[in-house]
């Protein structure tokens, strides 16, 4: 199947979304790694659309349309399944890390693998005392590794001796080095995100991708989070689609249960808005890029625990069914949600705000 454009031949879309919404079910009803939705979006040449152009990636007229095409496509898969939008996601970071700081060798590499359907993920969890670089090899592991031991590449980070963190590119298929018996959760099941052994695998200068501290450079690191979000997005959006596929006639007819179901519509728009002017200011590396990635996960937060308490009220009971499309994504919203703290990304966006003309200016908020 051709991917298309979202503009562009909807009964294709509409295909490849109601696989992946199929899919991601059955996932959900018994939990594993969703090799068959990645193959979908693999064979529809979704994997590497937005791969550096060395490696074969899609090649856009201006960054910006880049943007807006990986915005739709984050928000698109994020509202057939979120599992699956968090591993698109963690793929397309990766895609990302080597556009940015691959060498030529690297990105033919890598090109080679899209070619074979292969994926990437991003780890960068660990418990103390982590991930180091000792000589030319790993030692430590990753927790809440997403898709471990059914990814075939992840990027992680990893101490060396001396300086900053530096990137590593390590197998991730091997299920010996994969304990999930730890992600017993109640959403987001299928991506899997366990624990992963990195002892002693290589990590000589062919597997290092950039310089030492290259992935906590800014404002690419924090302001990078709008591609999370968009996928949260996608999930808020598939929930209010979903909100109204379950309103009953009589619903409808019922001005509160409308209210109710205008206040989530709402609350997706506000997400929307948001989540889009943070891509557009990680784009062009805006001054204050990362303030309003910081910003918009909040809002996105707020955004979405009020669409699921919405969507709960209006439907009632039937929102908790197992099997229950309302049910699956209020069950991975929730977990999705649970980044990092959010409060204190709020607080450091408030700070810098306090210290300038929020209103006016070329690096304002508007």
């Amino acid at each position: 199947m051709a991917l298309v454009p979202l503009s562009q031949d909807p009964d294709a879309v509409h295909e490849l979304d109601a696989e992946l919404v199929r899919l991601g079910a059955s996932h959900d009803a018994s939990p594993r790694f969703p090799s068959n939705s990645l193959d979908l979006l693999a064979a529809s040449g979704l994997h590497r659309r937005f791969a550096p152009i060395q490696s074969g990636g899609e090649e856009f007229a201006t960054l910006e349309d880049r943007m807006h095409a990986l915005f739709d496509d984050l928000r698109r898969v994020g509202r057939a399944d979120l599992s699956v939008g968090r591993l698109f996601e963690g793929h397309v970071n990766a895609l990302a890390l080597f556009d940015w700081y691959g060498s030529p060798d690297q990105k033919a590499w890598l090109g080679a693998v899209l070619d074979r359907g292969g994926w990437f993920g991003v780890w960068a969890t660990e418990a103390q005392p982590g991930v180091r670089i000792l000589g030319d090899r790993l030692t430590g592991a990753k927790m809440f590794a997403t898709g471990a031991g059914g990814l075939d590449f992840a990027i992680v980070t990893a101490q060396p001796d001396e300086g900053a963190r530096r990137l590593v590119v390590v197998p991730a298929d091997d299920p010996a080095r994969a304990d999930l018996t730890g992600w017993r959760v109640r959403g987001m099941r299928a991506t899997v995100s366990g624990r992963y052994d990195l002892d002693g695998l290589a990590a000589d200068s062919a597997r290092c991708v950039g310089a030492p501290g290259d992935y906590d450079r800014e404002p690419r690191f924090t302001a990078g989070a709008w591609r999370f979000l968009a996928v949260q997005l996608g999930g808020i959006e598939g929930l209010v689609l979903a909100l109204r596929d379950a309103l009953s006639e009589t619903a409808r007819a019922d001005p509160l249960q409308r209210a109710k179901f205008a206040q989530s519509a709402i609350a997706a728009r506000t997400a929307f808005l948001w989540v889009r002017e943070a891509a557009d200011r990680a784009t062009r590396e805006a001054p204050d890029a990362a303030d309003v990635a910081r910003a918009a996960r909040g809002v996105v937060e707020r955004c979405a625990l009020d669409a699921m308490e919405l969507a709960a009220r209006a439907v009632g009971t039937r929102s908790a069914f197992d099997g229950e499309r309302l049910d699956k994504i209020i069950r991975d919203l929730s977990l999705y949600l649970r980044q990092a703290a959010p409060d204190h990304a709020r607080d450091v966006a408030a700070v810098s705000w306090l210290d300038r003309d929020i209103w006016g200016g070329d690096d304002a908020l508007w």
